[in-house]
This record gives C-alpha cells, structure tokens and sequence, in this order.
C-alpha cells in the first residue's frame, strides 16, 4: 500500500519578491543615473575642449601673423590728461610705437607696404559690452572688423597687449621688436558652468629690425 506523503516546502512570499525587485530597481537607477552623469561630464569636457581649440586657434593665428609682420603700433586707453595715447583709427595708424598694457595693436603684415595705413592689419580688444572679445581687422580699419572669439568666451578688460622695441634703430631704438599677449578671461559651457582662464605667449618679430 502506497501512502503519499506531502511535504510542505518553503516559497518566496510576495514580501520577499516585492524587496528583491525594488533593490533590482534601486541598482538600476543608480547605474542609469552615474551613466547620464559621465554622459553629462562627457559633453561638458567637449564643449570646453571645443572651446580651447577655439581659443588656441585664435592665440595662433595672432602669433603667426605678428611674427612675419613689421611695424608694431601698440594702443593703449589714454590716461594722460595731456592725450598723448592716440586713439585707435585710420588716421592714427602709421608709426611704430611701443607700449605697456595696451588694448589693441597695428603692424603691417608681411606683403604690406609701410607707405599706405589701408593694408595693415589690427587686432583689439572690446570689452565695453557684456561679452568682451577679440576683433580683427585687415583693412586699415576701413572696414568693420570681424569677431574672433565665440560668444561662450567673455575677454576680460585686463587682457592686454605689450610691445617692446618696435621703433627703428634709426630712431634710438635697438631693440629688436617683442609682442607679449595676455588673454584673462571666463568661458560660459552651454551648461552655464564658468571657467576662468589665462593664456600668454611672447612673439619676436621674425625679419631683423634693421631700419
């Protein structure tokens, strides 16, 4: 005679499922959530990657054009009551002329003729709006001068540019002409996150200043 014998066996209760399923969704959430944030980090760092990029291309191309050029006329705001600083024009353009901390600064560019003010190339800063940036200009200044600098990036009132030596030897000066460019500033990613930055190069001027 065959007697069955059931056994009760132990199962998950609903308790126990229901706890294994919500440490399955906690673990999900916090994976999706570290995802998104390095995504997020990800975006952040590519946009300020872009930016420098910007930035350097911009140092570059300032570095590469005032070191086969000549003349060096540096601008700076005037302070002297007597107004000995020119302000910054075409009719002002003309003669080399060093200076400390000044905000813009004229030279002719390689394939320029020192007798004409209308080929010369100028490079100066704008900071009498919210955003400052660089402007450049390869007229004379005849002609509205182009934007450098992206909007995300904001030049501040401090940057400046610096040149030593640019007058002829004839009149004094034997020195051979030296550009120094600061750049000081902030840059604005699309997510509003602000990073200060400082950038400064020297650049000799590349022919011998024989004149």
């Amino acid at each position: 005679m065959w007697i069955n014998r059931f056994k009760n066996k132990a199962g998950y209760t609903i308790i126990e499922t229901m706890i294994s399923v919500s440490v399955f969704l906690v673990v999900i959430m916090y994976g999706m959530a570290a995802l998104l944030n390095a995504n997020l980090i990800h975006q952040k760092l590519q946009d300020m990657h872009s930016i420098l990029d910007n930035l350097s291309f911009i140092m570059e191309d300032m570095s590469r054009n005032m070191r086969t050029g000549y003349n060096y006329q540096c601008f700076r705001k005037s302070t002297d009551p007597t107004g000995s600083d020119p302000t910054l024009s075409p009719a002002s353009l003309g003669a080399p002329r060093s200076c400390r901390d000044g905000w813009a600064l004229a030279f002719e560019p390689t394939t320029g003729s020192s007798s004409t003010s209308i080929d010369q190339w100028v490079y100066y800063f704008d900071t009498s709006t919210s955003i400052g940036k660089i402007l450049k200009s390869t007229d004379g200044l005849t002609t509205s001068a182009i934007q450098l600098t992206p909007n995300e990036v904001d030049i501040d009132s401090i940057s400046n540019f610096s040149v030593l030596g640019a007058p002829a030897p004839s009149a004094g000066d034997t020195g051979q002409p030296l550009v120094i460019i600061r750049l000081i500033g902030t840059i604005t990613s699309k997510n509003s996150i602000v990073t200060p930055f400082s950038i400064q190069t020297s650049i000799s001027q590349r022919a011998v200043d024989v004149q």
